[in-house]
This record gives structure tokens, sequence and C-alpha cells, in this order.
């Protein structure tokens, strides 16, 4: 049929082959476009229009970027089926993230960036990396730095508080461990969560090792086989096996992986030189965190023991906020002023959800009072940065 049709009709399938080369050749315009308008957006300076990259199955688009140092603003866009997450790591550690990026949708993510070469993360664990290059800042924009030095009695004592916890955390996971190679599922289920919350009151420095975090608490949702795949380890899939599937059955070596892993993180805490920023920075990263996990309907979705969760990433939090007044609530006293004020509201939130015999299960709490925890956290991450930027921290070096 295709030849006859052809030679009956020269001059349709030549206007055909004309209107298939112009249509080829707006396609291949309208991709340069596409491309030229990306490598724009990423060199705008911040405070103009979100830089957007959309997450794909297995990449990033774009999948490099070039920014200015100093503050950026991203729009992340979820064009895969899952409900993703995006970093942007300095080697193993960090910087910045935006968790449960549900499909279709996006997330806009700020962060304060130095001059330097990182890497994005696109979507999945196991996926190929993107690249994100930030500039020097312009020479005519010097940024002031904070007097260091008042700093260090706060760091000297947020170091002691890591280590505590850590030596809390290594301590709680080998009881879980214990109960799990002696055969005791109920007291393994017992012990679970109260062996994840050194972890989480450590969560604004442990969550930034990268590496490790991904041994220690990944979750099913971000991996490519789900709970099937090699690399689900760590805290949830002991839940998974303790409240999912009531079994011990090969948790022993997971467990026993678990506690190599804390002893490690205890090394890399115990070296770990950390910056005045980090303090406010890791706190609000973490708040945003928990908006997020909390919006989109909790991290232990066999346990359901996520305000237990919160309360522990809730009590690191407010020793920073602590540790931090002396400096910020001298040198900011308005903007600091609304750090503990929201602390203490959404403190308030939480308690309220508490009963005689401990919290709830997450998927008992009602769709109001849920929404109150994530307009919390997101409401205390913002002035944490706002007071993190009022103090100067974070734009020099600090």
């Amino acid at each position: 049929m295709a030849p006859t049709v052809q030679s009956a009709s020269p001059r349709p399938n030549r206007a055909l082959l004309w209107g298939a080369a112009g249509s080829a050749l707006l396609m291949v315009a309208g991709l340069g476009a596409f491309a030229y308008a990306s490598q724009v957006a990423a060199r705008r300076a911040p405070g103009g229009s979100d830089i957007t990259v959309t997450l794909q199955d297995n990449a990033c688009q774009p999948n490099e970027l070039t920014v200015p140092a100093g503050r950026t603003s991203f729009r992340i866009v979820n064009r895969t089926e899952r409900a993703v997450e995006w970093e942007i790591l300095d080697g193993v550690m960090v910087v910045e993230e935006r968790e449960n990026i549900a499909p279709g949708l996006s997330q806009t993510l700020s962060a304060r960036l130095k001059a330097g070469e990182y890497a994005i993360t696109c979507g999945l664990l196991s996926n190929a990396r993107g690249r994100l290059v930030v500039t020097p800042a312009a020479s005519g924009t010097p940024l002031e730095a904070p007097k260091l030095v008042a700093f260090v009695g706060p760091l000297a004592e947020y170091q002691v508080f890591t280590q505590l916890q850590a030596r809390a955390l290594q301590r709680e996971v080998t009881a879980l461990d214990e109960a799990i190679r002696a055969g005791d599922l109920a007291k393994a289920r017992a012990l679970y969560s109260q062996a994840r919350a050194p972890y989480l009151r450590l969560s604004p420095v442990a969550g930034r090792i990268a590496d490790l975090a991904n041994a220690i608490d990944p979750v099913a949702a971000y991996l490519a086989g789900r709970e099937l795949d090699a690399a689900f380890t760590g805290f949830h899939r002991l839940e998974y096996g303790l409240f999912a599937t009531n079994s011990l059955d090969g948790l022993a070596p997971v467990s026993a992986k678990l506690v190599t892993d804390v002893g490690t993180l205890r090394e890399r805490l115990r070296a770990l030189k950390a910056a005045p920023a980090d303090m406010p920075d890791g706190a609000a990263r973490v708040l945003r965190g928990l908006a997020d996990t909390t919006a989109g309907g909790g991290a232990n979705v066999y346990a359901r023991t996520d305000l237990a969760d919160f309360d522990a990433s809730l009590a690191g939090i407010a020793k920073i906020v602590a540790l931090l007044k002396p400096v910020a609530g001298e040198a900011a006293p308005t903007a600091f002023s609304a750090v503990e004020t929201k602390l203490s509201s959404l403190e308030a939130r939480l308690a309220a959800l508490r009963g005689p015999d401990g919290y709830r299960a997450f998927d008992a709490v009602a769709a109001d009072d849920r929404q109150a925890l994530v307009e919390g956290a997101r409401d205390l991450g913002q002035a944490l940065d706002q007071t993190s930027e009022a103090i100067g921290l974070g734009q020099g070096g600090a």
C-alpha cells in the first residue's frame, strides 16, 4: 500500500516530508532553547526565579548546573512514578535536601552554597548523580563573617552532646541486636523506637553523613527494589521484619551490620569538626525533613512510631537552640525570640498527642493534627534560617 500511495501522490508526500523536516527542526530548536534556558537559569543570581530541576526515572534534567555562591532557590519537579528525595552533596556530606517529593509534584529548596563542586542526587539512591558547580560570589559584594570566638563554647558543648548521644545509640542498638539474636521478638519490638531515638537526636549532624545515613536509615521507597533491595538495611529493614512480617528471620545479620555502622558513625562524629553554621543549618534541614515525611505519611510505615521519632528529633533541635541562645539572643534578639516561640509552640502541639501510655500510632493521628506538626516544623525551620542570616552565619565560611 505504501509504494502505491507514494507513486500516485508525489506532491502530498513531498509536503509531508517538508512538514516532517520542519517539525524536526522545530523540535531541535525547542530542545536547544530548553537547554539554553536551563543554562541561563542556572546562572541567575539568588533572588531571581527558582532554578528548575526535573527528576526523571534515571537522571536529572538538567544533569549539570552552575550557580553563583550565596543563596539559591531550586524547584524540584518529580516526573517519576515514585516518591523521591533530592540532595546536594559535598563528598559524603549532605549540604541540603528535600524528602518525599510526590510523583507529578514539585517542592522548592533554598540553599546557601559556598564556591565549589557538588553532587546532586537524581531520584532513587542507585541512580547516577548530577553535578552542581558553584562559582565565587561577585567581588563587589563582600560578605561579613561572624566572630568565631563567640561560638567556641556552644560548639564544644555540642560536640560533647553528640558524643553522649552516639554512645547511647551504640548501647541501644547493641541491646536491640542482642534481643534479635536471642530470638525474642516481643523484646526487639519494644526496643526498636528506643534504639532509634539517639540517632534522631543526632540527625542535624549524623544525617549529613550520606554514606552512613544510607546504610543506617534508608527507607524502602527510595530504593529500586523497595523492601527486596539489597541496600534496604538498618533501622527500617529491622522495622519491616519486626512489625510487617512479624518475624526475626534474616534480621540477625542486619542488626549486626547496624551495630558496626553505628560504631563507624561514632568514630566519624568524633573526628568531625563542625562550623557555627552547622548547628542552625542542620536543625533547619532536619525540620524540613520532618515536615516532608510527616506530610507524606511518616517514615516508620510498618511500626507507625513517627511521633516518637518526631519527639527525639525535636529534642536534638531544642539542644541546638539552647546552645545558640547566648550568642544569637544577643546578636539578633528579635529573630531568636521567634525561634524560641515557634519551638515552644511545636513542642506543645506534639505533647498534646501524647497519652498516658505514650504517643498514639501515627495512622491514628487526625489530619488536622498532622498538618499542625507540618506547619510548625516548617515555621521553626524558617525562623532558624532567618536567625542564621541575621547573625551572619555561613556567609564568610563560618
